[in-house]
């Protein structure tokens, strides 16, 4: 048991080194070898040593790259500053409707229904005095067998849980009578 605790914390030791040689970059033998080693380093230039020392946690590469440099970081980093403020000024009017004017999301979208189809009702009837093409509406079709399944599926379920419920309430069935109560009260 002893032996097992003894090797954990060699190992635990070993990566705890390791990771501090990554950190500081050198490793952790003496002074002496190290002395030999930076007399064959070439010195570092000085525009690397104020790159280095300017960024933020000493990295190599600027931000937006380690982000991932696309689209979404130029977003959230400003790179792009019309996307950004469309962003910011699109979740603040969101914001805004749902938060304070306390709108709600059915409401929304039932007035952005009435608005397309009177934007489409008037572009229909006043096509030919604005000399554009009416607008092609597709028309739609519905399978009339999936609602009929999805009906009848419902339309079991619904006997079985009011059957359930009877035979509860009659007091044939104690046991679910009891898990129905607590069920409720809690």
């Amino acid at each position: 048991m002893a032996e097992e605790t003894e090797s954990m914390q060699s190992a635990v030791e070993s990566v705890m080194e390791k990771i501090s040689e990554k950190i500081h970059g050198h490793d952790s033998s003496s002074s002496s070898d190290s002395d030999s080693d930076s007399d064959h380093e070439k010195p570092a230039s000085p525009s690397s040593v104020k790159a280095k020392i300017y960024r933020l946690f000493g990295r190599e590469r600027p931000l937006h790259h380690v982000l991932g440099g696309g689209k979404p970081a130029d977003v959230f980093l400003w790179r792009n500053k019309k996307i950004s403020a469309g962003v910011l000024g699109g979740a603040t009017a969101i914001w805004v409707l749902f938060e304070l004017i306390e709108y709600h999301l059915l409401t929304l979208l039932c007035h952005i229904s009435i608005l397309s189809l009177a934007v489409l009702f008037l572009w229909s009837n006043v096509h030919t005095f604005i000399h554009k093409t009416p607008p092609r509406i597709p028309q739609v079709h519905l399978p009339e067998e999936p609602f009929l399944q999805i009906a009848s599926a419902l339309t079991i379920e619904l006997n079985q849980a009011l059957e359930l419920l009877r035979d509860i309430a009659s007091g044939r069935n104690l046991k679910k009578f009891l898990v129905v109560c607590l069920g409720f009260k809690s």
